[in-house]
């Protein structure tokens, strides 16, 4: 039996948690799995799951050797793209994963262009604010909006946006509008609660860094519903440029001590330490760097 087959089955049905999930990843009937990991315990002599009507979970010697498998078949798949970004030929599918509103608002308006031009790639695109996994949850590239820290992950900036302090002329007119990075401690604060900073909001100016810290009365994880929230009268918001110039532009917004200015994050495309990248991540890192305007 095909022992690299046994060790993508075992795993699949780790990962699956279950015989059928495993079945369907895999492409083979139920009977298939269970044959490949009854045959893979009895060559090794040792029991690698524990089977109960209910669940399944690994034993110790399951353990080790998922980990093993794990490895393994990372060094088939590094060999294999080794082999690809030789050929030099961007094609297969390519798992994103972007902030929702950024997402949407400046990459799916380019989506068919990239397609234009590597039609051969099939693209899977996956929107959510919180901080996936990426190797984890098996993504090729990620977009993130961020001052990245130290990581394990390559990155390569795309972009720059910056974080805006505003409000609504209607809120201001009741309310005032704060002059000083402390006043906000007076105002209704409108808060995105996936802010890597938490409810400490940073500022830079001539003589360093502000920081304060607000006491929102509403936290939103997704930043369009903040901005409504904000133009609707209903507090200050602090939220990046490629949210708020329209309506900043438009005057249902107001940007708030611009003399103190917020801290320019970068719109990275990150993706997994590898030594060789395949043709389709460096396509659209490559296509993402020369599509997007300089600040968004």
């Amino acid at each position: 039996m095909d022992r690299l087959l046994e060790m993508q089955t075992f795993c699949a049905v780790v990962n699956e948690n279950s015989f059928v999930a495993a079945s369907e990843t895999m492409g083979m009937s139920k009977a298939a799995v269970s044959r490949y990991i009854g045959e893979l315990e009895s060559r090794l002599g040792v029991r690698l799951l524990h089977r109960t009507t209910r669940r399944l979970s690994l034993t110790a010697e399951g353990e080790v050797f998922y980990v093993r498998c794990r490895e393994l078949l990372a060094g088939v798949e590094e060999a294999e793209a080794e082999l690809t970004s030789r050929s030099g030929v961007a094609k297969g599918v390519l798992r994103i994963n972007a902030p929702v509103s950024f997402g949407i608002r400046h990459l799916a308006p380019l989506w068919g262009q990239f397609h234009g031009k590597y039609p051969d790639v099939e693209l899977n695109i996956d929107l959510s604010d919180r901080i996936v996994d990426i190797v984890e949850e098996g993504f090729d590239l990620a977009i993130r909006i961020a001052s990245l820290r130290n990581s394990t992950l390559v990155s390569r900036r795309l972009t720059t946006t910056r974080l805006v302090v505003c409000a609504s002329p209607e809120y201001l007119s009741v309310h005032g509008a704060p002059e000083h990075p402390e006043d906000l401690s007076h105002h209704k604060i409108i808060a995105y609660s996936n802010l890597a900073t938490g409810n400490d909001w940073h500022f830079e100016t001539p003589d360093g860094r502000v920081s304060t810290r607000v006491r929102p009365w509403m936290q939103a994880n997704n930043g369009e519903t903040c901005c409504a929230a904000a133009v609707a009268h209903q507090g200050v918001i602090h939220q990046p440029s490629f949210l708020v110039q329209d309506d900043l532009d438009a005057g249902r917004l107001v940007e708030l001590m611009p003399e103190y200015c917020s801290v320019v994050l970068g719109v990275y495309a990150v993706y997994p330490t590898r030594k060789f990248v395949t043709p389709k991540v460096r396509a659209l890192v490559d296509f993402l760097v020369s599509a997007l305007p300089v600040g968004v």
